[in-house]
């Protein structure tokens, strides 16, 4: 699959804590809902004892996002935190259990799900940042990833007959699955197969999760660091500009439709912004409403003179309050991480006197950088740690910053491996197993570090590591990094006393035994 800036690295428009966790999850059960035809009253969910889901799913969003899913509910529905009772409420019953399977991957979902004519199995994985893969279903090897129209046709013993039907429908690809003397093809398209060559035929129909969908034969101008610079062979084009180039190929769109997509994503952040400064309230969270008083402060000159960097972290800590509030987010690239660069970005564009296209170009930029990561690694914290996450976006912020500034496109790429070196070996600890401390510092850390490193690329510093190195080591780190300390609440803060109690404290509150004394 090819990345795109706005499957892959900014977005999706979401509630929650966790991206991995809730957004991707939600993409799940939207494609597990179809499998079933929106109609099941059984739900069985499994976790293996080795990945990061039987200590986190509950508390970090993933069993929100999957029934909101399994609901048919969108990503930014405000009903998600309540998804698992509306589901029971529509006479849905949901066992969840931890099994011994050695699944490869850490965010593995195993779905049983049976309705009064038919029971289907799911397996898929998250991936990070709200992508998500279906690997398997009903024992079929598949790989979907949500980026087109799915047709299923059972085709036991008659795979033939159904293919030479096939011969004149527009597919991108047509792929006969085998398992035993079972047969299953399937047909990836940008419009799904009609029931008029398929009369009398077992059909699912998969719809796409993802705001982009793939087409065959896409091809796009570069896919790492440096192929982008040798692409640009010195002209000195500025990386947004790149960015549009890219996307305009990736997802079939002009250049206006492009820097639209991203303007509207600045407008849903600042919104965001001012919802967070003016108070959220949510009572499943470690922290309180702090950003106020910053703000306060700020406005009165009670603060030491941190210029624009004050304004950075007032609006870092604003959207980090409307994600534990269950507000609406966008994940850049997670949610986990979803401060860092918007919050940098809006904050230096309104110091700067920059529009909102402007701020848009710079998300753009950031967004190509995200890119280079993510089709060379990931954004998975469960997979690489928060060096992953924060670390990540700092990169990306530190190319944003840049671009405001008008600087170079090896400023900008130098920036971004000078920001990203700097947050190496950053471990996912949340206290009390939710995504707010020290997840908080740690997206103040990723702007202010995006801030100097800006800086010190645009008076010329050395990166000396080229960017795809750097993201290579991050993976190497990421695979060296014990799973205790990648977003599993077995190790770092997560296991302090003080988080131990916390996590006690919080735990009490949500079985409604009052010992958080709300």
């Amino acid at each position: 699959m090819i990345v795109s800036i706005f499957n892959d690295v900014i977005g999706p428009v979401m509630r929650g804590p966790s991206s991995s966790h809730c957004a991707a999850a939600l993409r799940i059960g939207r494609m597990a809902r179809d499998l079933m035809d929106g109609d099941f009253n059984e739900v069985l969910v499994e976790f293996d004892v080795g990945g990061s889901l039987p200590n986190t799913h509950d508390t970090q969003g993933s069993d929100m996002g999957l029934f909101g899913g399994l609901l048919g509910w969108d990503a930014a529905d405000e009903r998600l935190p309540g998804s698992p009772q509306a589901l029971r409420d529509a006479g849905v019953k949901i066992a969840i259990e931890t099994v011994d399977v050695g699944d490869p991957h850490p965010n593995t979902y195993r779905l049983t799900l049976k309705s009064e004519k038919e029971t289907r199995t799911l397996r898929a994985i998250s991936t990070g940042g709200g992508i998500m893969e279906v690997i398997d279903l009903d024992g079929f090897a598949v790989s979907m990833t949500g980026d087109c129209c799915e047709t299923l046709i059972r085709a036991d013993g008659s795979a033939d007959k159904i293919l030479a039907k096939l011969n004149d429908f527009k597919a991108d690809e047509i792929i006969v699955h085998e398992s035993g003397d079972r047969k299953l093809i399937e047909v990836k398209a940008a419009t799904f197969v009609g029931d008029e060559l398929l009369a009398d035929r077992c059909v699912k129909r998969l719809n796409p999760v993802l705001p982009v969908m793939s087409r065959k034969d896409t091809q796009v101008p570069f896919r790492s660091c440096a192929e982008m610079l040798a692409y640009d062979a010195g002209k000195g084009t500025p990386l947004w500009q790149l960015a549009v180039e890219y996307e305009m190929a990736r997802g079939n769109l002009s250049a206006d439709e492009v820097v639209a997509k991203m303007v509207e994503i600045i407008q849903i952040v600042r919104r965001s912004i001012a919802e967070g400064i003016a108070g959220t309230e949510y009572e499943d969270r470690i922290l309180g409403h702090q950003s106020g008083r910053f703000d306060e402060m700020m406005r009165s000159g009670s603060l030491l003179d941190g210029g624009a960097l004050n304004r950075m972290v007032l609006y870092v800590t604003a959207l980090m309050e409307v994600k534990s509030s269950m507000g609406v987010i966008i994940a850049a690239p997670t949610a986990g991480a979803c401060a860092a660069l918007p919050g940098t970005v809006v904050a230096m564009g309104e110091t700067l006197g920059l529009d909102e296209e402007a701020m848009a170009k710079a998300l753009l930029a950031a967004g190509l950088i995200g890119v280079f990561i993510t089709t060379q690694w990931t954004f998975a914290a469960e997979v690489g740690g928060c060096q992953a996450e924060c670390g990540a976006a700092s990169g990306m912020a530190a190319a944003a910053l840049v671009t405001l500034a008008g600087g170079s496109l090896e400023h900008a790429v130098g920036a971004a491996s000078m920001a990203f070196q700097n947050l190496l070996g950053l471990v996912c600890d949340p206290v009390g197993n939710r995504v707010e401390v020290p997840c908080l510092g740690k997206n103040t850390i990723a702007a202010s570090n995006a801030l100097s490193c800006a800086n010190m690329a645009l008076a010329g510093f050395d990166p000396v590591i080229p960017l795809e190195e750097v993201i290579d080591s991050a993976m190497r780190i990421g695979n060296q990094m014990p799973r205790e300390l990648r977003c599993t609440n077995l190790g770092g803060l997560s296991t302090t006393p003080t988080a131990k109690a916390i996590e006690a404290k919080l735990s009490a509150c949500r079985s409604g035994c009052g010992g958080c004394g709300s």
